[in-house]
């Protein structure tokens, strides 16, 4: 996917306006993603860690098999009946009692959302329903030369509020933001899709998103916005003016030290 080539932000701010004009009546929210590199594709953390076409089953169990440890040096409880169900050895031999618009539980969600936030290859593909917060991840490095342009995506799951798919093809999930988990799901208005077909032999699988965006008439329609880095100082100035930055979406010591180097440093050397 190659994508618009836009001259600067402010054409990236009237690329939204007419699209947000245009999808002002859909149902589902315009949802946002930033990377800092034109040419990246768009993958999961789990696809990134070379696995590909992962059951559902084997990738909860896995999930289930570390719920001890993260119990033990957490203190965060995930020991709900709903979870042990979802694991169960039912998916593996009757994978069409799990239909794809029942995945996950609530409490399989909640679970899934807290690995992805704390460096577990997930499934999941995130994003967020803010265009800035999606501008900070594509030029959160503003030192990198290796690339001439960052992207910004923005995704519409249901432009006409309804959504088909037909047996044996991969589907795309959007599951909303309401969800209680790791506090940078909130900090950075996170929203999550997955990927997945029905395999007749081994149940479901997750599949690669970007393959089967806008494939199948009018739902998942994907726009992709490429910006030069030279936007990266002028962006990153303005979004900090209105405290969005990496310490108020990561909350840490070192995302208060990657905000003052930037403040004391990059900023000031580059006036």
């Amino acid at each position: 996917m190659e994508g618009k080539d836009l001259a600067d932000w402010h054409a990236f701010e009237n690329e939204l306006e007419e699209l947000r004009g245009r999808y002002k009546e859909s149902p589902t929210k315009l949802l946002f993603r930033g990377q800092s590199n034109s040419d990246w594709k768009l993958t999961t953390t789990l696809e990134r860690h070379g696995v590909e076409g992962m059951t559902f089953f084997d990738y909860c169990t896995r999930a289930g098999n570390v719920r001890p440890a993260v119990e033990t040096f957490t203190g965060v409880q995930w020991s709900d009946p709903e979870f042990s169900e979802c694991i169960s050895s039912s998916w593996r031999f009757e994978p069409e009692l799990m239909w794809f618009n029942r995945f996950p539980s609530f409490q399989l969600y909640r679970y899934l959302v807290y690995l992805r936030h704390n460096g577990f290859p997930s499934p999941l593909l995130d994003w967020t329903r803010s265009p800035f917060v999606a501008a900070f991840f594509a030029f959160r490095d503003p030192v990198t030369k290796s690339c001439e342009r960052r992207s910004i995506y923005v995704y519409c799951e249901m432009p006409k509020g309804h959504k088909g798919g037909a047996l044996g093809q991969p589907v795309i999930r959007a599951f909303g933001p309401y969800v209680r988990s790791h506090p940078r799901h909130f900090r950075q208005q996170s929203d999550y899709t997955i990927c997945g077909e029905l395999d007749p032999n081994r149940g479901w699988v997750f599949r690669q998103h970007e393959p089967n965006f806008g494939g199948r008439g009018e739902q998942d329609f994907l726009w992709k916005f490429n910006l030069p880095s030279s936007e990266c100082i002028p962006v990153l100035r303005s979004l900090d003016e209105h405290n969005l930055n990496a310490f108020s979406l990561f909350d840490s010591e070192e995302a208060l030290l990657e905000t003052m180097w930037f403040r004391e440093h990059i900023l000031r050397t580059r006036q």
